[in-house]
């Protein structure tokens, strides 16, 4: 704002709002959620070790003693359940994630991998926790985030993707006094880092989307610009560490969701600690949005449907022995898709 009140057309933040839970998003994403558990040493079947006794188990959200089991009762994490509609994103910080699905594939996916997996016209899976460490602690901490799919693209076949950490690029950025910023294209593009190609149904890969997530953290006291994009992109920056951030010259308290003008640069000021910040941009699929538990359709006729189709198929044969299935402690990082087609992480 200028002195005398009126809108400064140069002032690139729009609002700053608490984040929530689950933090608020704006259209092509749908959610987005920041998991930080400090697991303990983990016991024979890779569950935490201390006994579960005061848990709501199946429903543990609590954060007990720096942690939770969520949707687990032996493993924490999120036994089978499904999807469609739309499209998850899972970003590893620290941890691993075990991901088994209704077509057969599985994967374990690890600190620096993402793993982008298209729901389509209907996925079951599981996303469990496995603390693997049995001596030490088991941090984990991911952010997980739903963007739609367009009506042409919500029953296309599911299927995942992983962009394993070598292969997700990084540009490091130096302020004036040296002080480094550290940037992570996992997708879209910056300063001449591409991320991986999206899904081929994604809305990110189209290019007049715009779609970019990149995940920023500015050394102590580290200034650094937000580069301009074109106008008319939804582009919300997630402040979602405890560090002190200047945004735009306003001192922003930790938790917020400053949602900015895409055409205009932004410019970032990290205090004394340092600071994280996850920013999603997209252009907006405009359409209307139906959404119930696991379904995002465009019609509330849709939604009934899709309840119908998974009573009626379940999505598929789950070819798991167990709702919450999780890998060997030694099976290292590696994706096995439907096809048979098999990765292994370099690294």
């Amino acid at each position: 704002m200028t002195k005398d009140g009126t809108p400064n057309s140069q002032d690139p933040v729009i609002a700053i709002n608490p984040l929530g839970f689950p933090w608020r998003t704006e259209d092509p994403f749908l959610f987005s959620v920041h998991h930080l558990d400090h697991y303990p040493a983990g016991n024979e079947v890779m569950g935490p070790q201390p006994a579960l006794t005061g848990r709501r188990l199946g429903m543990d959200f609590a954060g007990l003693n720096g942690w939770s089991m969520y949707h687990g009762r032996v493993v924490p994490g999120f036994p089978q359940h499904p999807h469609r509609g739309f499209e998850t994103i899972s970003i590893m910080r620290r941890g691993y994630i075990d991901h088994s699905d209704s077509l057969g594939a599985t994967a374990r996916i690890g600190a620096g991998d993402v793993q982008w997996m298209t729901a389509g016209r209907g996925i079951v899976h599981a996303e469990m926790f496995p603390l693997l460490d049995p001596k030490g602690s088991n941090d984990l901490e991911l952010f997980q985030i739903w963007i739609n799919l367009p009506a042409k693209s919500k029953m296309v076949a599911p299927h995942f993707k992983m962009f394993w950490r070598d292969q997700i690029p990084t540009r490091v950025f130096h302020d004036e006094q040296g002080r480094a910023v550290q940037v992570q294209v996992i997708a879209g593009e910056l300063a001449g880092a591409k991320a991986p190609t999206p899904p081929p149904h994604s809305w990110a890969s189209q290019a007049s989307s715009h779609v970019a997530i990149y995940s920023i953290r500015l050394a102590p006291g580290a200034k650094w610009a937000l580069p301009a994009d074109v106008p008319g992109l939804n582009r919300v920056l997630y402040h979602f560490t405890d560090n002190a951030l200047h945004v735009a010259r306003r001192s922003v308290p930790s938790k917020m969701a400053i949602k900015v003008h895409s055409h205009l640069a932004v410019e970032l000021e990290a205090g004394a600690t340092g600071a994280d910040v996850l920013v999603l941009q997209g252009r907006p699929i405009g359409e209307p949005i139906a959404r119930h538990g696991p379904f995002v359709m465009n019609t509330r006729a849709e939604i009934q449907q899709a309840y119908a189709d998974y009573r009626r198929t379940q999505f598929g044969r789950w070819p798991w022995p167990k709702s919450d299935p999780v890998h060997k402690r030694n099976a290292g990082r590696f994706a096995r898709h439907a096809d048979g087609r098999e990765e292994k992480a370099n690294g």
